[in-house]
């Protein structure tokens, strides 16, 4: 079996786009039209819809790799598998890519959605390699063909900023069609009804996770108070989950373990 080609090398950018909705996704799909007049595109996304995937990685099992059209290809595993694929195969990217983008996602990640979200996972394993790498969603009833564009202009301004790698950001937009733009940090999102208990035919239960609703708690800057104003926020995340803040914390927990009289001896 041949393997699939590459577009060769050009002087445009390059941009690697991903998501975690599959890549035949609309949002996708409007994305890479928004932003092939000045860029090019590789398609590396997955087989079916891995949202809420988070950072997961395929090690236990083979992942297939499969050329469906010019430039676009489809992992059959996670968002994080089909970064770390296309960066690692060969074959799939004809240069290294200027940017790592990932979405249009279907509907948001504000707050700790972040930690749960394969759209944010996609753009994180891109910047984990080096890149500056965006992750962008749009809730369901905004304009997603204005987003797309909005998306494809951040994308050129990212690119001509002359920003230092790795960087990563989170872009959420809201309803409508025309937003202002700021600079935001991470919100909160409070779940209700986070675990749905049913029975099936035979009487046995089951479990959803995941409420129906979704409120957000007043924070001054956030993403999700931008969000509730409807601007778009880019949020800057960091790859570096250390706390200063906590490092006294540590120590104290350090000291308090070495005279603990509780402990087996040795």
């Amino acid at each position: 079996m041949t393997e699939p080609a590459v577009t060769e090398a050009s002087e445009r950018p390059l941009i690697l786009l991903s998501n975690d909705d599959g890549y035949r996704a609309r949002g996708l799909i409007l994305l890479r039209e928004a932003l092939e007049p000045r860029f090019d595109v590789v398609v590396c996304a997955p087989d079916t819809e891995q949202s809420a995937s988070s950072h997961a990685l395929s090690l236990n099992r083979p992942l297939r790799l499969v050329e469906r059209g010019p430039a676009t290809f489809s992992v059959d595993g996670t968002p994080a598998d089909s970064i770390y694929v296309a960066l690692h195969a060969g074959h799939v990217l004809p240069q290294k890519p200027d940017l790592v983008l990932s979405g249009m996602n279907h509907g948001l990640n504000l707050g700790q959605d972040v930690f749960y979200s394969g759209t944010v996972a996609a753009a994180r394993e891109g910047a984990l390699h080096g890149y500056v790498a965006l992750a962008l969603s749009a809730a369901e009833d905004a304009d997603q063909e204005r987003a797309a564009e909005m998306a494809a202009e951040l994308a050129w301004a990212t690119f001509r900023s002359g920003l230092g790698s790795p960087r990563l950001y989170n872009v959420n937009f809201p309803p409508g069609s025309g937003w202002p733009l700021r600079a935001t940090r991470l919100g909160k999102r409070d779940y209700g009804g986070g675990l749905i208990r049913r029975h099936d035919p035979r009487g046995v239960p089951y479990y959803w996770i995941g409420g129906s609703t979704v409120e957000h708690e007043p924070i001054v800057g956030s993403d999700t108070e931008a969000f509730d104003h409807g601007v778009v926020g880019v949020t800057p995340l960091v790859l570096d989950l250390w706390s200063s803040q906590l490092e006294d914390d540590a120590e104290r927990l350090v000291r308090a373990f070495a005279v603990s009289p509780d402990r087996a001896p040795r």
